[in-house]
């Protein structure tokens, strides 16, 4: 996997480091999006928030990175791909990724946004 990253670094002309290293290991390994908090656990290596977020801010500006606010005022990561929608559990604040048809819609889409009960809160 560290080879594909350091391509995906290559291909945006970011240089590859550990530290970007192990932030993109943790986000390509994820199936939904990840909480600053998440993405440290996860990693197995201290790193200092500045850092987090000055790299994540590169991944961002390159467009390597999505990132979004939940209700829970926590900002959450992924790997940019599909345009698709973030359902988020009200309850539970478990957020999961949605698949949509975009096909009406002209523009670029910034965000898309459910909220409801997931199946556990909602029995």
């Amino acid at each position: 996997m560290n080879e594909q990253i350091q391509t995906l670094c290559k291909e945006h002309n970011i240089k590859f480091t550990t530290a970007r290293s192990l932030i993109l290991e943790v986000l390509k390994r994820a199936s939904h999006p990840l909480s600053y908090e998440q993405i440290k656990d996860k990693m197995n290596a201290s790193m200092d928030k500045a850092t987090f977020y000055r790299n994540i801010a590169l991944f961002e500006e390159a467009g390597i990175v999505h990132k979004f606010e939940s209700d829970d005022r926590k900002w959450y990561f992924e790997l940019s791909g599909t345009t698709h929608a973030h359902f988020i559990c009200e309850h539970c604040h478990q957020i999961t990724c949605m698949e949509v048809d975009l096909g009406k819609v002209e523009g670029e889409v910034k965000s898309i946004v459910l909220k409801g009960l997931c199946k556990e809160c909602h029995q």
